[in-house]
Parts: C-alpha cells; sequence; structure tokens
C-alpha cells in the first residue's frame, strides 16, 4: 500500500463516512463498486482485532471498524471483527491473531499499540497472511503494515481550539493510559494551548498506569475525572481515553462545560443533547487507512513497512461538524494548520 496523497484520503475519508451500520460476518459476493477483480475481493478473508475498549467506543476503535465495514460493502471482502476480553493478558493476544492465521484470514489487522508483542510473534510464523497493526512501528518483517500518525499534530489543533474558546484561561486533558502514545496527544494539546495563551492553566489527568490498560475502557472513571478537573477551574477538557471519553462526555452535559473528542467525530456519534457540547474532534483517519490497506490486498498490492500519515495527507485533522461552534475559530485554527505543515511549527512528541 503506498502513501495516499490528501485528494485521494479525502475521498476515501468520504466515503467510509456513509458506512455506519454494523457488520459482522461476511460479505455477500464480490458486487462492490471496489477496485481489482471483484471474485478475487470476494474470496479475501479479512480479520480485524479491537483495542482495549472495543467496538462502541465512539472513537479509536469505531474507526477502525468503518474502515473494515467500508470494504465489506464497496470490496465485497469477507470481513470478522473479534472483541477483546477485560484485563486479558498479552497472550490472548497472540493466540487470537495465531487461530485468525490458522482460519485462513488473508488479512490480520490488529488494533492498538498493546498487539506490538504479539504481531512480532506471529507475523513471521504466517508469511502469506498480510498482518497490519495500528499505532505501533514494527520494522523487519516482511508481511506487517504499520499504520502510525501524527496525533500531536490533531491535537495541538486541540489544543489551540481550547485556547481560543475557554472562558476561563483553564481547560484540560484527560489520558487513558499513560503510555509514549498517549504522551503526544498530551504534548501537542499542551503546545497548542500554550501557542495561543501562554500563561493558560492546562489540567493533566491520567485514568490509569501501564500495564493497567483499564484507563481506556472505563467511561465511570473518565466522568468522574473530568469532574474533577472541572471543579478546578476547566471549561473545556480534551480527552485521548478511548472508550472512557464517554464519561466525559456525560460529565460535559451534566456541568454545561465544553468536550474535544479524539479519533472519531465525536460530534457525529454524539446523542442530540450531547452534541452541543462537542466543540471538535482531533481526528485520525484510522477508517482510511484500513479501507486502502484491504483495498491494497485485494489488488495483491499490500507493501509492508511503516506507513505515516499527518496534517500534509489528511491523515489527521480536526472537525468541523459543529458549524455554530467551529466556524468563530475556523480561520486561526487554518492558519495553524498550514504553519505545521509547512513546518513553521514544530509540534513535540513528547510532554
Amino acid at each position: 500500500m503506498k502513501r495516499s496523497n490528501a485528494a485521494k484520503f479525502a475521498a476515501v475519508a468520504a466515503a467510509s463516512m456513509l458506512a455506519l451500520t454494523a457488520c459482522d460476518n461476511a460479505a455477500d459476493d464480490g458486487s462492490g463498486d471496489g477496485s481489482g477483480d471483484g471474485d478475487a475481493a470476494s474470496e479475501l478473508k479479512v480479520g480485524l482485532a479491537y483495542d482495549v475498549g472495543g467496538r462502541g467506543d465512539r472513537s479509536f476503535n469505531d474507526s477502525a471498524f468503518r474502515g473494515l465495514e467500508q470494504a465489506a460493502e464497496e470490496l465485497g471482502v469477507q470481513t470478522q471483527d473479534f472483541e477483546p476480553a477485560d484485563g486479558e493478558p498479552d497472550s490472548a493476544k497472540e493466540e487470537r491473531l495465531t487461530t485468525m492465521a490458522e482460519e485462513g484470514y488473508d488479512v490480520i489487522i490488529a488494533v492498538g499499540f498493546a498487539y506490538d508483542g504479539a504481531i512480532q510473534s506471529v507475523a513471521p510464523e504466517y508469511p502469506e497472511v498480510d498482518f497490519a497493526i495500528v499505532d505501533s512501528e514494527v520494522e523487519g518483517i516482511d508481511n506487517v503494515t504499520s499504520l502510525v500518525f501524527a496525533e500531536e499534530q490533531a491535537s495541538f489543533l486541540a489544543g489551540a481550539a481550547a485556547a481560543l474558546t475557554t472562558e476561563e484561561d483553564h481547560v484540560g486533558f484527560i489520558g487513558g493510559v499513560e503510555t509514549p502514545l498517549i504522551h503526544k496527544f498530551e504534548a501537542g494539546f499542551v503546545a497548542g494551548a500554550e501557542h495561543v495563551n501562554e500563561d493558560i492553566n492546562v489540567e493533566i489527568d491520567y485514568l490509569s498506569q501501564p500495564p493497567d490498560m483499564s484507563g481506556f475502557s472505563d467511561p465511570a472513571r473518565g466522568r468522574e475525572v473530568a469532574q474533577a478537573q472541572y471543579d478546578r477551574g476547566a471549561d473545556v477538557i480534551y480527552h485521548a481515553a478511548g472508550a472512557s471519553g464517554n464519561g466525559v462526555l456525560e460529565s460535559a452535559v451534566s456541568n454545561d462545560f465544553t468536550f474535544i473528542g479524539v479519533d472519531s467525530d465525536q460530534y457525529v456519534n454524539a446523542e442530540d443533547a450531547q452534541k452541543p457540547h462537542v466543540l471538535t474532534s482531533a481526528i485520525k483517519q484510522v477508517d482510511v487507512s484500513v479501507f486502502e490497506l484491504i483495498s491494497a490486498a485485494a489488488e495483491g498490492d499490500v507493501e509492508g513497512g511503516i506507513q505515516r500519515f499527518d496534517l500534509s495527507d489528511g491523515g489527521v485533522d480536526y472537525t468541523t461538524s459543529n458549524e455554530e461552534s467551529i466556524e468563530p475559530i475556523q480561520e486561526e485554527l487554518d492558519a495553524l494548520k498550514e504553519q505545521i505543515v509547512a513546518g513553521e511549527i514544530e509540534v513535540p512528541t513528547q510532554p
């Protein structure tokens, strides 16, 4: 799979928004309008293993699912998704990938850095299978494609949006689990907020520490920490906490503060009563990268190695679905976006 240009990325992203209903097992036949030979595509079996929190997080996992679903509908490939168990050991991830390979899946996609060790262990044993992992850089294994994103760039725009809309000069960041990946979200958010207002107060909390990954799947804890940040004065809160972010949004509604989502467009996914509280979301197009990988596999053209996506190609961005709220600051955000793409602003990846 070759790196997409911005136009192609945008086109696939737009198409993926049409795929929002459930798809559990196999697509019907190869009559979709995807690229490649329909009969060949219909014989392709694709399995996707979710990260902590599973489908329904309105965030990272749901984005991956949309890409899988789009491939089933447009390419006619056979698909199956697999949920993790709460608190499962790393060995369970390895067993899951091995079972999928043994059952004849041609493409196996692991969502999340937690699968890094499992991918590195299992993929070399099945060289005929195309493996992919989202959010982890795996090198030196020919049949593994790493799909990685410049989360810090989208988070910078989220931080700028928070600083431009706060009434208290006091904002918050809630990370699910304190890992190097989530540090990228934190670093970008703080840099963006301080770029707009160097004196802004930024609350920072994590819901759990490794090896405890429950911070990505604990909405009650997310709601509790968001309440604490609000009580300390934060009136705009951004999360990078997976399904726990649903609790952050609940707290935003209860306390009437502003919420910034992550990974998926959480305004689109929100309930009607929640939508006014969602300013924007710092998204990464996991769905598009998953669809493009499967499309390349259907054409027999998967390239292993690291595929990087950032603001320049539309791989990450901020959303404008809540037009009423985002329109007053959109010009400033777009100017910052252009400066990042041009290299005039260098966004940190570590706090």
